[in-house]
């Protein structure tokens, strides 16, 4: 197997544990603080084994383009998936983090010398998003708080996605020879820092507390789920195709709701799987495209 598509399976697996990560981390950690934590710790320790290795860090000139891709990949991109994940079960946050396809393809279609959007994969889109529908219909017509902070909930998935759509399509435009792992660990450090900044104004210092259980999710978090899943993220977007990429958060759910089902006892009913299975026939159907 070749190395871009040994990192491919590498986040298809790694990030399909985050979810159930984040859900115990945010049982004693707020949601932006620990996105901030997470990132800053994970792009300290990523940028320091470089410099220890006698690597470059990306000059300074460089510095605002990886901003804008830290904030849009993992400010909005996961920024919005730890706060969705207050209100919706982490597999069901999986589930609904699978449109992040339907985005990146739009966005490629909309900024122009992207993949050619076929019928067959414009149909394939459609079959995914309607899964996506049938997953959440049954909260859009009720009108209680919960339903409302579920709601909420999904719309912040959508958010993440748009961004990590955008921020993906804007760093296979960049420069293609770069040290992808040095451009990484300067993202996760601003994507970092922008989240400690909101959380502050936003309060969140007065609610943190750690426990044993809250500790080891975030540690796991920080070393398999940014250093090794992002950095393979990363070095997969530079020589892969964004639609076979993008795949990956049709793989992430299955391991998703079974991790929740079975160490957190969230619902799996009928209709989650059937929703799963329209989400999947849709994935195949870019696929093979």
């Amino acid at each position: 197997m070749s190395r871009p598509y040994l990192a491919f399976v590498v986040v298809c697996l790694v990030w399909g544990t985050t979810y159930l990560g984040i859900r115990i981390a945010l049982e004693s950690i707020p949601p932006l603080l620990m996105a901030a934590l997470r990132w800053i710790a994970a792009g300290g320790l990523l940028a320091g084994a470089l410099l220890l290795r006698g690597e470059r860090l990306p000059a300074r000139s460089e510095w605002p383009s990886l901003l804008v891709l830290g904030v849009l990949l993992l400010g909005f991109g996961n920024g919005a998936v730890v706060y969705a994940q207050q209100t919706v079960p982490s597999g069901l946050t999986a589930v609904l983090v699978a449109a992040a396809p339907f985005w990146m393809v739009g966005t490629e279609r909309f900024v122009g010398g992207g993949e050619r959007l076929t019928p067959s994969r414009a149909v394939g889109l459609l079959v995914g998003f309607g899964g996506i529908v049938l997953l959440v219909w049954p909260e859009l017509q009720t009108g209680t708080g919960s339903s409302r902070g579920f709601l909420g909930g999904v719309v912040a998935t959508q958010l993440a996605c748009l961004g990590w759509a955008i921020g993906s399509s804007y760093s296979r435009r960049r420069h293609a020879d770069e040290n992808v792992l040095a451009a990484a660990s300067l993202q996760m450090l601003f994507a970092g820092l922008v989240l400690l900044g909101v959380a502050t104004i936003a309060g969140e210092w007065s609610r943190l507390s750690f426990t044993d259980r809250t500790t080891g999710a975030l540690v796991y978090l920080i070393l398999a789920g940014s250093i090794i899943g992002y950095s393979s993220y990363a070095y997969a977007l530079k020589h892969l195709p964004v639609s076979t990429v993008s795949l990956y958060a049709y793989v992430n759910p299955v391991i998703a709701v079974i991790l929740g089902t079975v160490v957190l006892s969230e619902p799996l009913s009928s209709r989650i799987a059937l929703a799963g299975a329209v989400v999947f026939l849709g994935s195949w159907m870019v696929k093979r495209t």
